[in-house]
């Protein structure tokens, strides 16, 4: 069974079709990539997947499954709260926030409490050490791979069960 089951996915930004009938499966434990040039939709899918399309004045047609829950119709903040997280292209992160603040929001829309957002903060140290040290810092003022780092740290503290990265 595909942990990630996507049908029939048609998605267009008012009259123009980023995708049409997509249809994909993501096998549970594996790492899948989309490739394609410029303009090709891979972002779209994303934002379809993560529900995020809204944002980008998207709108979808089709399924989207995880772990057999239908996403059709939920809030992003409800997607992550099923475990799918989208880490977008470009970064994003908080620039006027410091580094401890942008890893404390990844960690809003997780279930688990306080004793699970510890143990999620101490796992994205280990793996990014420079995050512990720049704590207090503003994420801002980070160079271009800490905050990659600290875009995938922030992902990381919600506990995803399936992490979407663009343009990693």
């Amino acid at each position: 069974m595909a942990a990630l089951e996507v049908r029939a996915l048609t998605v267009g930004y008012g009259p123009v079709r980023a995708l049409r009938d997509v249809s994909v499966d993501v096998p549970a434990g594996r790492v899948v990539a989309v490739l394609g040039g410029n303009g090709a939709g891979k972002s779209t899918l994303l934002r379809a997947i993560s529900r995020t399309l809204g944002f980008h004045r998207g709108a979808a047609t089709g399924t989207v499954r995880f772990g057999g829950l239908s996403l059709d119709g939920l809030s992003p903040a409800r997607v992550v709260a099923a475990g799918v997280v989208q880490v977008p292209e470009g970064r994003q992160v908080f620039a006027r926030m410091t580094v401890a603040d942008n890893l404390r929001a990844g960690s809003l829309g997780a279930s688990g409490g306080r004793k699970e957002a510890a143990r999620a903060l101490g796992e994205v140290h280990e793996l990014f050490p420079v995050l512990a040290e720049r704590a207090r810092q503003r994420a801002g003022l980070l160079s271009g791979g800490e905050q990659q780092m600290l875009a995938l740290g922030r992902a990381l503290m919600a506990r995803p069960k399936l992490l979407l990265l663009d343009e990693p």
